[in-house]
């Protein structure tokens, strides 16, 4: 049993979700589960669809491809909704604002329930059951489970019910072996890791070493990752950027194939599929990230405002999310990239803290086809004839919200140290605080040193520093600083850091490295 989990019954329509699906699967009916694209969405859509077949009943999934889906989100699937006969459509990580379309569905007399965790509309879709921790009167303490994470609960739920009345066994179904999928749709989403989400993730990254998920296993050994040591950033870094791939530029459909396949042989060629996919991801990544820099070089006055918005119908749908998030980043302000194709725009917007996305897009929605997402994340639609119209307005209400000084990155530094405290014994006692990711970073520490001598460059991008402090010397690495070598070429200059302590270990040798984020010359 798990600790601290909340109960599923919290969130708002969870009895009538329950009681729709017990029913389906007492009639035999057909269940169609609808996933978005994403890694949160790919395993959210395997939950649900194994645990419907552990339990006897009959599940088939849609994922909607990227770049060639409808403008519609469901429209597509009604189609093969109606081939498979199905009576029901769950869907996962969406649905929240699709109110017309979720009419649709319900049209073609097929019942429809909603399980999201984006920030609902005004206007709520009318169906059997929204479950969804944002609802503007949800009672549910966690408003930042993920997509994956409903659908955890939705199983929950379920579970008790059939256990309760006596339907199942008490030992037939162990949720557990559905928190690797929890673990790693809640990373590759950044959900915040607090509360629950934390307890969902620390006791999912342990099912990785007990996994039977074939598939898994298999993108693992790609990936280089030991089930046994899998970490956040293994799961960030490694295995959700090959799953997202999929998403991205080709069909991830076969993202819940992969989750969901029992034959070695077969998981082993979809793996080597996503990372081939991965690769040629990186490729178009690299292609339009250079003639975005490019545009913004040779245009240097757009960076004067507050925002940055920037179309073409060069660049991949996508890629943007990666693009947007990256210049979001690098510019720290609001960034909105655009990929236009047959008079459609699909636009990603990432942003900083001081100014949140939803009430400028709902201020705007009459110049959009649709939106939806985060305070901090989002996606739209929008006709190629209105983009310039939303892109004054937007860059509009940014120069109003934003001073100068928003705009500058900032830096939370958790505690001074001193060398002679970074002692192993010190980062065992860090590992407490893990498991690390959105909402709950690792610890920023800062202190004085003397510069041994200049850093190189490793990487071509990233510094090595030499530094010393009473005596003592520790190697740091700066990922992306390799700008601001210029400014260390002396020796003995003398530095503040701000850095993550971290175990390296080469050739079998284990020594403490510091991870700098930053310096400043004293």
């Amino acid at each position: 049993k798990l600790p601290n989990l909340l109960s599923p019954d919290l969130l708002m329509d969870m009895d009538k979700a329950v009681t729709r699906v017990v029913h389906a699967l007492s009639k035999n009916e057909n269940i169609l589960i609808y996933g978005d694209n994403d890694v949160d969405g790919i395993t959210g859509t395997t939950l649900l669809v194994e645990f419907i077949r552990l339990l006897g009943g009959n599940a088939y999934y849609y994922v909607p491809h990227r770049t060639t889906a409808s403008p519609s989100m469901i429209s597509d699937a009604i189609t093969y909704a109606l081939e498979k006969e199905c009576k029901l459509l769950i869907t996962v990580d969406c649905g929240i604002t699709a109110s017309k379309e979720i009419e649709e569905v319900v049209k073609h007399n097929i019942d429809v329930i909603i399980s999201d965790h984006h920030e609902p509309t005004d206007k709520i879709p009318n169906c059997i059951a929204t479950l969804n921790p944002k609802l503007i009167n949800s009672m549910y303490p966690n408003r930042d489970l993920t997509g994956v994470g409903v659908a955890f609960k939705l199983a929950h739920a379920l579970t008790n019910h059939l256990v309760s009345t006596g339907k199942i066994s008490s030992s037939m179904i162990d949720l557990k072996r559905f928190l690797d999928l929890v673990a790693l749709g809640t990373i590759a989403d950044m959900g915040a890791l607090k509360g629950e989400n934390r307890v969902l993730v620390r006791y999912g990254l342990k099912q990785f070493s007990q996994t039977r998920r074939v598939g898994l296993l298999k993108l693992m050994e790609i990936c280089e990752v030991k089930p046994s040591e899998v970490s956040t950033a293994d799961i960030a870094s490694k295995i959700a950027p090959r799953l997202n791939s999929l998403g991205r530029i080709a069909d991830p459909l076969k993202g819940v194939e992969l989750m969901l396949i029992h034959d070695s042989v077969g998981a082993a060629h979809l793996a080597q599929e996503l990372d081939d996919n991965n690769t040629k991801r990186q490729q178009i990544e690299r292609r339009d990230s250079e003639d975005i820099e490019s545009y913004i070089h040779s245009h240097p006055q757009i960076l004067k405002e507050k925002a940055l918005v920037l179309h073409s119908d060069k660049w991949h749908p996508g890629i943007i999310p990666i693009l947007a998030a990256r210049l979001s980043k690098q510019y720290n302000r609001p960034t909105l990239i655009i990929a236009v194709e047959g008079g459609i725009g699909k636009g990603s917007i990432r942003t900083i803290p001081e100014f949140p996305l939803l009430s400028p897009l709902r201020n705007n929605h009459s110049l959009l086809m649709n939106f939806g997402g985060h305070d901090f994340a989002a996606g739209l639609m929008i006709k190629e004839e209105n983009i310039l119209k939303f892109k004054k307005s937007f860059i509009e209400t940014a120069n109003k919200t934003l001073n100068n000084d928003d705009l500058l990155p900032k830096l939370h530094l958790d505690a001074r140290v001193q060398f002679e405290d970074l002692t192993f014994e010190f980062l065992d006692s860090m590992q407490l605080l893990e498991p690390y990711g959105t909402g709950n970073p690792p610890p920023i520490l800062y202190t004085d040193v003397t510069q041994a001598w200049p850093p190189k460059v490793v990487g071509k991008t990233h510094l090595k520093l030499y530094l010393e402090q009473n005596e003592r010397m520790l190697e740091g690495i700066g990922f992306g600083l390799s700008a601001h070598r210029s400014k260390l070429t002396k020796k003995n200059l003398s530095l503040q850091i701000a850095f993550t302590p971290h175990v390296n270990v080469f050739l079998n040798k284990s020594s403490i490295q510091l991870l700098v984020k930053d310096f400043k010359l004293k």
